[in-house]
């Protein structure tokens, strides 16, 4: 489509600016001067007709100082060398002539107070020519913009396209409008091409991410479904004590396993039918949480207290709310060792605080800060994503023995 590069287009257009400008301000210097010659010349002749038929000539030679005019004799007696000379009070031009006596000289006057402009008559020059250069300073204002303009396109035309397409719904169009062929084999095509073979990759990415999702939400829970089952139906078995033990433990595993996968693909989801802004009650999901994390607690001497200053609603994903919850309370259960105290778990408006106690200087050191929440618990850096996927925030904080998971929204 452009046979020159974006930066030769750019050239040429300024080039072909100056130029017309240039062209343009030479036409208007050389009407000013035709205009002031045309305007002198009217003068003089209105002055002959004015005297007709006694024609008077405002150009006179004298060669004798006493026959000058008063106001130069006076300077004409210091014997001026030859040149030109103004005098604007008298409104008078000299010129200063040699003769043939080395010491005199021949003065020419020649009068201008009848040819000049009256004062009003200059003013309205000035305004004449100050409205002409303002109209020449306007169209090359306007010309430049236009060839620039006309310039730079291919670039608007690419970013407009750029703009117009979403990579979270890419479609056949979107690809037809960023196809590189439309921009040249330019620094635009180029830019074009690498934009075109990055919503390649998106679109090919997005497809395997959803392929993904749904088939890993099939196969990975149908065997969890089936696990589940065979509990059930084992339970209405007569089993020995050791056997419930462990039909328990396999319980939890199989509750973890769950929990587990619904973590991750609530993560691996790029959209998930408009549930990030579903309105749910904070309460219910912390309970929740307890109770199924409430086996850890079953051979420790602890109690969890909670304080439920309001009954709050966030704005969010349930699920990934209740994985994030889930979680803190795992950890406070898991970490807190038998009689350290109560676990605390506070409600507020916009936050949740979940307290445990710490043992001993040695697990004070080993505990996470606010800055640091790796190693305590494995679902924290998921937390942290969950979080920063809904808006909500997250800190964990080790202080006076105790550790204290924030979870605000």
């Amino acid at each position: 489509m452009y046979r020159y590069s974006l930066r030769k287009r750019v050239a040429i257009a300024f080039a072909i600016c100056v130029a017309v400008l240039s062209v343009l301000w030479g036409f208007a210097f050389f009407a000013a001067i035709r205009l002031t010659e045309d305007h002198v010349l009217q003068h003089q002749l209105q002055r002959a007709a004015q005297s007709y038929p006694d024609i008077s000539t405002d150009l006179r030679g004298y060669d004798n100082v006493d026959n000058l005019p008063e106001s130069l004799r006076e300077w004409a007696q210091t014997n001026p060398a030859e040149g030109f000379y103004e005098f604007e009070t008298e409104e008078l031009h000299v010129a200063v002539l040699s003769t043939d006596n080395e010491q005199s000289r021949a003065f020419l006057v020649f009068d201008v107070a009848e040819i000049e402009a009256a004062s009003s008559e200059d003013w309205w020059l000035l305004l004449v020519i100050t409205g002409v250069v303002g109209t020449l300073g306007a169209l090359g204002f306007g010309l430049g913009i236009v060839v620039m303009r006309k310039a730079v396109a291919p670039v608007a035309q690419l970013a407009k396209a750029v703009a117009d397409i979403d990579p979270e719904k890419l479609s056949a169009e979107d690809h037809k409008r960023i196809e590189s062929s439309r921009f040249g084999d330019d620094e635009v095509g180029l830019l074009a091409k690498t934009i075109e073979k990055t919503l390649e990759r998106i679109s090919a990415f997005v497809e395997r991410e959803r392929y993904f999702t749904s088939s890993a939400s099939h196969e990975l829970r149908t065997p969890i479904t089936v696990i589940t089952g065979a509990l059930e139906l084992l339970e209405q078995s007569d089993l020995s004590a050791a056997d419930v033990k462990a039909l328990d433990r396999v319980r939890r595993a199989t509750l973890d396993m769950k929990t587990t996968i619904e973590m991750f693909l609530c993560l691996a989801r790029e959209i998930d039918d408009g549930l990030y802004d579903e309105q749910f009650l904070v309460m219910p999901l912390v309970n929740q949480a307890i109770e199924q994390q409430r086996y850890l607690l079953s051979s420790k001497c602890i109690d969890v207290e909670i304080d439920a200053l309001v009954k709050p609603k966030v704005c969010g994903h349930p699920q990934a709310f209740s994985i994030a919850v889930n979680n803190l309370v795992r950890n406070a259960f898991e970490h807190t060792l038998d009689e350290q105290g109560q676990i605390t778990i506070l409600i507020k408006e916009h936050e949740l605080l979940i307290t445990n106690q710490l043992s001993s200087e040695t697990d004070e050191r080993q505990a996470p800060t606010a800055t640091s929440s790796q190693g305590y618990g494995l679902g924290l850096g998921i937390v942290q994503r969950l979080c920063e996927r809904n808006g909500w925030s997250f800190s964990l904080l080790a202080a006076d023995k105790r550790v204290v998971a924030r979870l605000s929204w």
